[in-house]
C-alpha cells in the first residue's frame, strides 16, 4: 500500500512538471492601452482598477501563479474572455452598458478572484458607489 501512494506520488509529480510544457497561460502580453471610456469620477475608474482591470484591460497584473500550469491555464482564459466581454482598455461606444448590472447581481468581480485578491472585496457602500458610477458612466443597469 504505501509502495502504490509513493508510485501515485511519483505519477503526480512528473504529470505536474509535464504540463508545465504546455505553452497555454504563459502569453501574459498587455496591448496597449488604446482608449478608456469617459469615467463618471476618479472613484469610480480607481474602484475599477482594483475590481476589474486584471480581467478587463490591456493593464492586467500577472501574479507569479499565472505561471504555473493548472492556475496559468485558468487565469489566461478568465483574461481572454474577460478582454472579450469588455476591455476598459480598448473602448468602443456601446460597451459597458451591462458592466452595473454584474456587479449588482454579484456575478462581478468573480468569485475565483475574489480567492486570490481580497482587495477587489468591495463592502456593500463601496460596491453601491461603484455601482451609481457605472451607471452614470456607462448607463442603465441592464445585464
Amino acid at each position: 500500500m504505501k509502495r502504490a501512494a509513493v508510485i501515485l506520488f511519483l505519477v503526480g509529480v512528473v504529470m505536474l512538471l509535464a504540463i508545465q510544457l504546455v505553452p497555454y497561460g504563459r502569453d501574459h502580453t498587455n496591448p496597449k492601452v488604446v482608449s478608456e471610456p469617459p469615467w463618471d469620477s476618479p472613484a469610480t475608474r480607481a474602484t475599477a482598477v482594483i475590481a476589474c482591470f486584471d480581467c478587463h484591460s490591456n493593464q492586467t497584473v500577472w501574479p507569479w501563479y499565472s505561471n504555473i500550469a493548472p492556475i496559468s491555464w485558468l487565469v489566461q482564459r478568465d483574461v481572454d474572455e474577460g478582454r472579450n466581454h469588455l476591455n476598459f482598455s480598448d473602448w468602443r461606444a456601446g460597451q459597458g452598458h451591462a458592466a452595473a448590472g454584474k456587479v449588482s447581481s454579484g456575478q462581478m468581480p468573480p468569485f475565483q478572484y475574489l480567492l486570490a485578491h481580497p482587495e477587489a472585496r468591495l463592502s456593500e457602500a463601496d460596491k453601491a458607489a461603484f455601482i451609481d458610477g457605472l451607471v452614470a458612466t456607462f448607463g442603465d443597469v441592464a445585464d
